[in-house]
């Protein structure tokens, strides 16, 4: 049985009797409110035209409150949907070989030492917030991911910049699979940036270049045709072959002297980076420092916000999620598989 039919059966007898529950809670909640509010613009009309005043007062205040409060439910409906579809999502996708338990916090975030740790953005992030944690294990990879908002002050003008604004997930290998030696550690760093946003970055890229990291460019790419050879930074760059042309097209690849590329950026891991930007149309940064991974996806909309106007019982609505959050934990297990 394909993956989606395995999750449209699971939605159908866990995910839709848990939408209906809190479809009903949202359609009372906005029904109240309705009400509430036209009796309110009524109350409002009548004591205006009347001249009320004081009664006004007295008669329109309750009604405030009341409608203030509805609007709190309706807020607490939307802090309490994501948690309750993401956990039922979260118990689907930890049934798959090689998951460990998939944990979930609505509240925390990745820390922003992680964030910064990077080197994807160079940055103190002094406006530094997130929610949606997500933490597990893949294979032989420790993982942890979580929205973020980030950003800056601006240099120029008296506001803040966005620095980020999406995924972020950092990933650890365990060091008794890395080389298949107990205790081995990969060598280096890479930095994979969008081509796109080349401008945006001048910061990271100088920092990087600072550190010793070369560019891997066209020029340094036409000795061989072979991706997964043994290949080194050397002092002069690259000395060997190891991007395909589609990697060089949408994206700039830098590394440092030592670095054992073949190994950290495969063919594979190649495949998996490029048809995750294929399918999502969301931009994609990747670091490797050492043991470490660190994943950026640029998401300008929250992601599983629900509906309060609508119906969130759509199989498309959370099929869209549950994909989004398994194309990047099939990332993962493709970059465990690949070391």
């Amino acid at each position: 049985m394909r993956r989606i039919d395995e999750f449209r059966l699971f939605y159908n007898h866990t995910i839709q009797p848990e939408l209906v529950r809190m479809e009903r809670v949202r359609k009372r909640l906005l029904f109240l409110l309705t009400i509430s509010a036209v009796v309110l613009v009524v109350f409002v009309i009548v004591l205006l035209f009347f001249q009320a005043a004081m009664l006004s007062f007295f008669l329109v205040l309750p009604l405030g409150f009341y409608l203030s409060y509805l609007l709190y439910r309706i807020q607490q409906f939307r802090l309490k949907f994501k948690p309750n579809v993401l956990n039922l999502i979260l118990d689907f996708m930890d049934n798959g070989v090689n998951y460990g338990t998939l944990n979930y916090d609505s509240k925390r975030k990745v820390e922003k030492r992680r964030f910064i740790a990077s080197q994807i953005f160079k940055t103190s992030a002094p406006q530094y917030s997130g929610e949606d944690y997500i933490s597990g294990k893949i294979g032989e990879l420790d993982f942890e991911l979580s929205e973020l908002n980030v950003r800056e002050y601006s240099k120029v003008r008296s506001r803040l910049n966005y620095v980020f604004r999406g995924i972020f997930l950092y990933a650890t290998m365990n060091q008794k699979k890395v080389g298949g030696f107990l205790g081995t550690e990969m060598l280096g760093e890479v930095l994979i940036l969008p081509k796109k946003f080349k401008p945006y970055l001048s910061k990271t890229i100088r920092s990087f270049n600072l550190k010793g990291g070369v560019m891997v460019d066209e020029e340094t790419l036409q000795m061989i045709n072979h991706y997964d050879k043994q290949t080194i930074i050397g002092r002069n760059g690259i000395n060997r072959e190891i991007l395909a042309k589609e990697m060089v097209e949408h994206f700039l690849v830098y590394a440092t002297e030592g670095t054992e590329i073949a190994k950290k950026l495969s063919s594979a891991m190649q495949h998996t980076i490029l048809s995750f930007r294929e399918k999502t149309e969301n931009e994609l940064y990747v670091s490797f420092i050492k043991n470490e991974i660190y994943i950026a996806i640029t998401e300008p909309n929250d992601i599983l916000e629900p509906y309060v106007f609508r119906s969130n019982v759509s199989f498309e609505l959370i099929y869209e999620f549950y994909e989004d959050i398994d194309l990047l934990i099939n990332m993962l297990k493709d970059f465990d598989n690949a070391n």
